[in-house]
């Protein structure tokens, strides 16, 4: 018996759409349902309050970032030479 696709919360579409937008739709949507990770205390419990704007709910920090994702540090640090 075949293994049954799970689509988790693009059902709501039924058949309409297509598979392909479906998929892409319900990883993004997955990515930004999930908590993210506080940039100022470090701690899991950063949600998604609107486009843009995350709010922790331990230090209740609210801030801007990507609109489905909280951005990284970046991975390079830039140190300034002083003469």
């Amino acid at each position: 018996m075949a293994k049954k696709a799970t689509y988790g919360s693009v059902k709501r579409f039924g058949p309409r759409y297509g598979k392909t937008v479906k998929d892409k739709f319900g990883a993004i949507e997955q990515e930004q349902r999930k908590k993210h990770k506080c940039p100022y205390c470090h701690y899991e419990r950063v949600r998604r309050v609107a486009i843009g704007i995350w709010l922790c709910g331990k230090c209740n920090t609210k801030f801007t970032s990507k609109a489905y994702t909280v951005s990284k540090p970046p991975a390079i640090k830039v140190e300034v030479e002083e003469e």
